[in-house]
Parts: C-alpha cells; structure tokens; sequence
C-alpha cells in the first residue's frame, strides 16, 4: 500500500518467515540464547545447501526469514531435525517433503562463503521489552529516536575501519510483543519504570558485519558469526538489516567473541 517513492528502495524477493519452537529436548542446563541456539540445527544446515537467510532475535524469540522460492529446500533441509508447520487461517498444518518434492531442486555445489570483515563498536546496547499498554507513553520519545535523532550515515571509504560508536535503534513490534534494541545513554531519555529488561539487566556490544553493505544473495554470513559462538557456548542475539548484520553479546564476553573470529578468519586465509 505504500506508494511508489525515489526515496524506498525495495529488494526484489519475497520472505518466508521460520519460527523455531523448542520442544523441551534440550539439555539441561543449556543457556545459550539466541541465534546461538539454533546454529547447528537450523542455521549451518541452511548456509550448507545454500540458503540465504536473514536472521531476527527479538526479546522474546527468534525468527529466520528465507526467501519464498527457497522453501523446497528449506524443507528438506530441516524436516529431519524438525516437525515443520504452516499457518493456514490462524491453524497450524503439518508440512512433509512430499508437499514441497515438485519443486526441490538440490543445490548446487558453491564455493565456501565470503568471510566478512567484523567491526565492535565500544557502545554499550540494552535488550529490552515494553508492555503494549504503556507504549502510548513513550510513543513520543520513540518518534524523536527513531526519526529525528540519528547521525548522517558514515562515508563507505570509512567503512573498513573500527568504529569507535554506532548509531542504532532496533524496534520490532510482532504478534502484540515489542522488542527494542537501543544504546545505553539512549536508554536514559527513556521512563526507567516502564522498560522491562531481563532479571540480569546486562549490558552488550555489537559486533557488525560487513565493511560494505551484504546483499541478499550471499548465505552463510549468519553462520559465519553463529557457528563459532554456539561452539564456545556464547549467548548472542542477531539482527539483520537491509545493509548490514548485527550481532549482539554480553558485555564480559566481547574479547573472547573478537578472538574467536579473528581466529576464524586467520584459519579461512
């Protein structure tokens, strides 16, 4: 319904959204969160048959987002692992590979992924959620945020350096939960009284991906950071956006993530 603009620019496939529900199996004791606890089952399955994905975490949950014309594959790829459903007028319908065969095609062989470069910014985020009655009450200070507030955008000659601070705000409002991503000191213009955060409170650092904006085309940018992660069992929240991936983790962890994938692209030379 949005009318025709210069100033919108649009990608040209159709996205699926993938809603992982755990089911209870998982060990006990197992606390990673985020797109690190879906990186063996979901997320390098997909990047290994070449599936580009982008990824949302959210306060509450997690959503994988893949093109509609990948969905054969997708099944296939996932229907060993996962009891996959479809919503069909607000009920949830069992889907089989069966479903799905007249379109599979197998993938291709590719060659491995591009490793992107990382950038960690020292800007410290918050997670947060809002209950939906009270958002009438901040509705004017997410405006200013979200609108008015922001900085021009860098030069992408500059782009290949660390950056010393970022700007970002993240609102996600899906099914009635909201979501919110913003930096500490936004935080502050904010009610403290009506952000919710977790029992916790903690802080985390971003690390981006990419020096220049992704695409849609190339997989495997996701597992790039997830894989490593969910090896040494670091809780990570991911966000991907039209130009750039984001990966947010806890504050205490950051050095050990940037070694990690610093190590990751030394091993890939």
């Amino acid at each position: 319904e949005l009318p025709p603009s210069e100033f919108m620019q649009v990608a040209d496939s159709t996205w699926l959204v993938l809603s992982v529900v755990s089911n209870g199996r998982e060990p006990p004791g197992c606390q990673a969160t985020g797109v690190t606890k879906i990186a063996r089952s979901v997320i390098a399955p997909l990047a290994e048959h070449h599936v580009s994905v982008l990824m949302l975490s959210t306060y509450q949950t997690d959503f994988i987002l893949v093109r509609e014309r990948d969905l054969p594959v997708v099944i296939h790829t996932l229907a060993g692992e996962f009891d996959i459903y479809r919503e069909e007028g607000g009920e949830c319908v069992p889907v089989t590979c069966d479903d799905v065969s007249n379109g599979f095609l197998k993938p291709k062989p590719a060659a491995s992924p591009t490793l992107h470069p990382v950038q960690s910014p020292q800007t410290r985020f918050c997670v947060l959620t809002v209950a939906p009655d009270t958002l009438p009450a901040i509705a004017t200070m997410l405006i200013d945020v979200l609108f008015y507030s922001h900085s021009p955008p860098r030069e992408a000659d500059g782009s290949s350096q660390d950056l010393d601070s970022i700007t970002f705000f993240s609102f996600s409002l899906i099914e009635g939960y909201i979501s919110i991503v913003m930096d500490a000191e936004t935080q502050k213009r904010f009610p403290s009284d009506l952000l919710l955060t977790s029992s916790t409170g903690e802080l985390w650092r971003m690390v981006r991906i990419g020096g220049q904006p992704l695409g849609f085309d190339e997989c495997g940018i996701v597992a790039q950071i997830a894989e490593p992660l969910a090896a040494a069992d670091i809780s990570a929240y991911y966000i991907s956006t039209f130009n750039f991936d984001h990966a947010l983790v806890p504050e205490e962890g950051i050095a050990e993530v940037i070694q990690l994938l610093q190590q990751r692209q030394e091993s890939s030379r």
